[in-house]
């Protein structure tokens, strides 16, 4: 994938640090030289889990001249502190999400970041994902015809209801609760879907959003502050025409599903977080849009699918670097039972491939080409997420300050079809019960 291996340092041996570790052993180009964590029990048990060496401390990862680009997965908090170190020491830095919690200072960390000659980037990287490689190419090839509107769902499941203060990761972290709940599910979503959304449909022009707490109860310890919103919704105005609404909130039963509808079909896909999750491509014809309409399509599937209410699934596009199986570098194989338990979970809960960020970062540092995603991007996702967290009741616009210019869909895509549509015009039994339906369905 890239011509030599980059030398990787990771701070922060958290929760989410397995989560990039879920994908690390596909990539062996990553050499992954140092962990370094300030709880030297969760250093220990991070390096027991993966037998990865221990660093003594930051200064030490920040002196060896063979790292080249670290991961900064620390607390929000001490994200801005940590990346400007690794910055000032000549380091490239990708960091978690979001940059960091006030916009000056993401700003002024780009700043340091050319004046160093170094990259900094920061998560999430689900544009780069196969399904939304392919959505993307399939909205720019006009197989829904104009896009419109763009809708999407991060509704997370009542967490508090499902005893989140045992979850361990694979090394034995805890979820951080408390924290999650402090920082609120909007500083920790939405950028998911605001990264797609504004790869694919470009800047914002401006957005209007409400936040609030729903559910004060979450949890019988103390939180500070204790009216972090745990709900928010944001109506987005893009440059390019196409109008978008994001939904943040754990009160709602899990929900990830991306829409786009165009004005001669729709296009689905299930979630962010299955990086190969199907994409439903549906062109509007008589048929499909009058059976909708019917209870008995609505609630049976198989209904559904005869009548080509919700498409079918497109042949995703894959590249060099799609990840087909993905495992973490483990010190020990593990037991049949785990390996099989592992499987279905990433069959039914879909895996994020965290990692490939960095991986597509680690491939321009080693080619010398900028970085994969622009800081304008970056800056301009950071501004919309203070936005959409911080605007209350009130309902107010915002207009950001930054914006970037359109980014393009990946190169390289070894399996693109030369024409999206032509598996999904009309059947012949859209040709024969789409006049009848029609006729059925006048007002």
């Amino acid at each position: 994938m890239i011509a030599r291996k980059i030398g990787v340092a990771i701070i922060g041996c958290g929760y989410v640090f397995d989560k990039y570790m879920a994908t690390s052993g596909a990539y062996a180009q990553m050499d992954i030289r140092w962990l370094w964590d300030i709880d030297a029990d969760r250093l220990s048990a991070a390096t027991r889990c993966y037998d990865l060496p221990a660093a003594s401390g930051l200064d030490a990862v920040l002196a060896d001249p063979a790292v080249e680009l670290v991961l900064n997965l620390t607390a929000i908090a001490a994200h801005e502190e940590v990346t400007r170190a690794c910055l000032m020491a000549g380091k490239h830095v990708y960091c978690e999400k979001p940059l960091t919690p006030e916009l000056a200072a993401s700003e002024a960390l780009f700043d340091l970041a050319a004046e160093r000659g170094v990259m900094l980037m920061a998560a999430p990287c689900n544009m780069f994902s196969d399904s939304v490689q392919t959505l993307w190419r399939a909205l720019a090839s006009g197989a829904i015809g104009r896009p419109l509107l763009t809708y999407a769902e991060f509704d997370d499941n009542p967490i508090y209801l499902m005893r989140p203060e045992g979850w361990r990761s694979r090394s034995g972290a805890p979820w951080p609760y408390l924290h999650e709940y402090e920082a609120g599910c909007t500083w920790e979503h939405v950028g998911y879907h605001l990264a797609w959304m504004c790869a694919v449909f470009g800047p914002v022009r401006s957005v209007t959003a409400f936040s609030r707490v729903t559910v004060p109860h979450k949890t019988d310890q103390p939180l500070h502050p204790a009216d972090t919103p745990d709900f928010s919704v944001a109506v987005l105005d893009f440059e390019s025409g196409v109008v978008g609404r994001i939904t943040c909130s754990i009160a709602a039963p899990l929900d990830h599903r991306m829409r786009v509808v165009g004005d001669e079909g729709e296009m689905t896909v299930t979630s962010y977080n299955q990086y190969r999750a199907p994409v439903w491509l549906e062109r509007f014809t008589t048929l499909t849009l009058n059976a909708r309409k019917a209870l008995s399509v609505r609630r049976h599937a198989l209904l559904a699918g005869i009548f080509g209410v919700g498409g079918k699934p497109l042949g995703l596009l894959q590249f060099p670097w799609s990840v087909a199986v993905m495992q973490p570098i483990a010190k020990r194989r593990p037991s049949l039972p785990k390996r099989i338990i592992a499987a279905i979970k990433r069959r039914e809960l879909g895996l994020q491939d965290k990692m490939l960020g960095p991986v597509l970062m680690a491939r321009a540092i080693a080619a010398g080409a900028p970085a994969p995603l622009p800081p304008a991007f970056i800056l301009h996702l950071n501004e919309l997420t203070l936005a959409i967290q911080s605007a209350g009741t009130t309902a107010a616009s915002y207009v950001p300050r930054h914006r970037f210019e359109p980014l393009q869909p990946l190169p390289g895509a070894i399996n693109q079809p030369a024409d999206w549509r032509a598996t999904h015009a009309p059947g012949l039994l859209d040709r024969l019960l789409g006049p009848r339906l029609d006729a059925m369905h006048q007002h």
